[in-house]
């Protein structure tokens, strides 16, 4: 983990209620210290589900380069998949999903999301990455499906 994602870490209080991510990997992306990270986390309502967010993080020269120290892109990318016995019997079943993990872009305003939406019909897990940002809405988004064959 980076000095810059230690010190915001530390400034931040976590999200106790959303799932904590694991960091798997740290792409270096160029010269000026920006990597890849890749995450995982585990549904917390949901055993057997295992997703991978990855995302851009600015390194030190770039932030100093281009100013807005304490912010991050919201790009990202997901991709879940079944790793265990699947069981859905806990989740909500509305079109709006819910929250299942969420990480802070910036000190104040930015955050990335994750949200699960369960297709009762086509018995299917959707997850959409997501930017939130408390004074604009944020088109970047990816999603990944788990198919629940066996249910």
């Amino acid at each position: 983990m980076s000095w810059f994602r230690k010190i915001a870490a530390a400034c931040i209080v976590p999200l106790a209620s959303i799932g904590q991510a694991e960091q798997i990997g740290e792409v270096d992306v160029d010269w000026i210290g920006n990597d890849i990270i890749i995450e995982a986390f585990e549904d917390p309502k949901v055993p057997g589900v295992t997703c991978f967010v990855s995302y851009f993080e600015r390194g030190v020269i770039d932030r100093l380069q281009k100013g807005n120290w304490f912010e991050d892109p919201s790009n990202s990318a997901i991709s879940c998949q079944q790793t265990g016995q699947v069981d859905v019997a806990d989740i909500p079943r509305g079109s709006g999903g819910e929250a299942v993990f969420s990480e802070r872009r910036s000190i104040v305003l930015k955050s990335l999301k994750v949200t699960r939406v369960f297709d009762e019909a086509r018995q299917a897990l959707i997850y959409i990455s997501h930017g939130q940002n408390l004074q604009d809405g944020s088109a970047k988004m990816a999603i990944s499906t788990v198919v629940l064959s066996s249910q």
